[in-house]
């Protein structure tokens, strides 16, 4: 089975219809979403929608901060930023959206896989995962095989030995990297809805349970488009800017 590992999608409907038109081209059989649906663009209530449609035909989907943020109320150590655009999101989505965000689990796990938004030691508490060593901390914390976590907005992967020796590396993308049986991993498929790297093109991956392979993606989508109806809603501009690929 393809598994197509859809993260940070941040109600930006250009990029997630792009990388869903990209993952059923390579063949994906199930979605898994691995939180912040919500957040920055400028489309909450189609993007929230569509994931719904997907969970209701069998996708994986937990929780983002974003997600929290929008149905019980913005974190405290949300950036100004974040927190208008949680103001203004929360009034366009009606009750059976915020209900969904609000019922959406921190993590999911099936077979040798974790799914998680932000990390396995402490999905509650939205604490960033990016340096190896927090890696190796996310996977001591879940003895399953392989984690997937959104979050970072920058795609990674690590893997750690039985010997206790860790490693990673950023992936290319069209790659398939065959994920050793010697090894454990954490993935990052990266963010689709805003990429934080230089590129603007939407992030995400596959990972063919049956080969145990994973293949990350770049997906070109109409950012300016995006980018003018972030600007056209009143939200702030450096979130506009991000989409455009300005870190």
């Amino acid at each position: 089975m393809k598994l197509a590992l859809i993260a940070d999608l941040h109600a930006n409907r250009e990029a997630l219809a792009a990388v869903l038109a990209h993952a059923a081209a390579q063949g994906a059989d199930r979605h898994v979403y691995l939180g912040d649906y919500v957040g920055y663009g400028a489309d909450p209530g189609w993007v929230v929608d569509r994931v719904r449609e997907h969970v209701a035909a069998g996708a994986i989907c937990v929780q983002g901060n974003h997600d929290a943020a929008v149905a019980q109320g913005p974190q405290p150590t949300m950036v100004a930023d974040a927190r208008a655009v949680v103001a203004w999101t929360r009034d366009r989505l009606d009750a059976g959206q915020l209900a969904f965000l609000a019922a959406l689990p921190l993590s999911r796990i099936e077979d040798d896989a974790l799914f998680v938004h932000a990390n396995a030691w402490a999905p509650a508490e939205w604490a960033y995962l990016q340096t190896r060593g927090e890696a190796v901390r996310s996977l001591q914390a879940t003895d399953r095989r392989f984690t997937f976590c959104g979050h970072v907005h920058v795609p990674m992967l690590y893997h750690l030995a039985s010997t206790g020796k860790a490693g990673d590396f950023k992936p290319s993308p069209g790659i398939a990297i065959p994920l050793s049986a010697h090894r454990r991993w954490l993935a990052i498929p990266g963010s689709v809805g805003q990429p934080r790297d230089g590129d603007p093109a939407a992030c995400y991956a596959i990972f063919d349970t049956g080969e145990h392979a994973l293949t990350f993606h770049r997906v070109p989508y109409d950012h300016a488009s995006a980018a003018a109806k972030v600007r056209a809603a009143g939200l702030p501009e450096r979130v506009a800017e991000r989409l455009g690929g300005e870190g």
